[in-house]
């Protein structure tokens, strides 16, 4: 099947992030609009459509990879469940969009598709075993063992952000109590410090000693949870995407000592922990690969 382009989507809690795409994986044209609040199934299949048409008018791209923060199964077309988005269970979006698109749709969870871009055209090209935690309004990510994106029997792994940190923790729309998400996401940062997650970096950045206080602890208790991550998949690197992930420097430190106090050093030889090399356009690159690898 020949195919001279191809659409990635990425939708988040707050922004749905598109990209035109070459076969080959260079970006043609992008695109931004707001995810409709309540982030509802319907309301947000009238925005996809719309913000495709607009993107590729002329119908270069007849393929289209979307991802979405949680599970789909196993045939990659109906979305399992968005903790963090109103009425979102068992949506078949692919079979919503299809008629209206015209084109092919699959879909995937946003970490894989993160994942799937890094190792792609970024900071994960070459390694076989990784993990990725993309730290926004929740914390999603995903694993590649071997090469291959680890779904599980039944398309709903990994959640790495849903794993247990604290019995007595913050309830999460997971169902779980005290996940790594209460701890990690940006609602959890605000708990920490009442503001902008941007703002608090820039304080630091500046050297306000409460705002690198605040990070230093962000980092340590993110490294206890990615601790028992390293321990399941001894990766060759973890990576951290997402919107906190730009502050990564001041909260890097504090992880990785954290991370060498846990994990025993056999677990953790030649690992690397750093921030993602393609920011946030990660996600709608990987869509796009995913797309790619399945349609055609």
């Amino acid at each position: 099947m020949h195919f001279p382009e191809v659409i990635g989507v990425d939708i988040g809690g707050t922004a749905i992030k598109l990209g035109r795409f070459s076969a080959d994986g260079k970006l043609l044209q992008k695109q931004q609009v707001q995810t409709p609040q309540p982030a509802t199934p319907g309301a947000v299949c009238i925005a996809l459509v719309e913000a495709i048409e607009a993107l590729d008018p002329d119908r270069r791209a007849l393929l289209v990879g979307i991802g979405l923060p949680g599970p789909m199964d196993v045939s990659a077309r109906v979305s399992r469940v968005c903790i963090n988005l109103p009425g979102w269970e068992e949506v078949p979006l692919a079979d919503w969009l299809e008629p209206r698109l015209q084109r092919r749709v699959t879909l995937a969870n946003d970490g894989n598709c993160a994942l799937v871009g890094e190792a792609w055209k970024g900071a994960a090209q070459g390694c076989s075993d990784v993990v990725m935690l993309t730290l926004g309004t929740g914390v999603g990510g995903g694993v590649m063992l071997s090469g291959r994106l680890f779904t599980g029997h039944n398309g709903a792994a990994a959640e790495p952000g849903l794993i247990g940190l604290d019995p007595n923790g913050p309830p999460c729309n997971s169902g779980n109590s005290g996940s790594l998400e209460q701890f990690a996401s940006i609602s959890a940062l605000r708990r920490l410090w009442d503001g902008d997650p941007a703002e608090l970096a820039a304080l630091a950045a500046n050297g306000d000693s409460e705002a690198q206080a605040v990070w230093s602890r962000y980092g340590t208790t993110l490294g206890v949870g990615i601790s028992s991550l390293v321990y399941m998949f001894t990766p060759e690197v973890v990576l951290l995407g997402g919107g906190i992930s730009g502050a990564a420097s001041h909260f890097l430190p504090s992880l990785r000592k954290e991370i060498q106090q846990r994990v025993q050093a056999v677990s953790r030889e030649g690992l690397r922990i750093e921030a993602c090399a393609l920011g946030n356009g990660a996600g709608r690159l990987g869509a796009a690969r995913l797309a790619i690898e399945r349609l055609t």
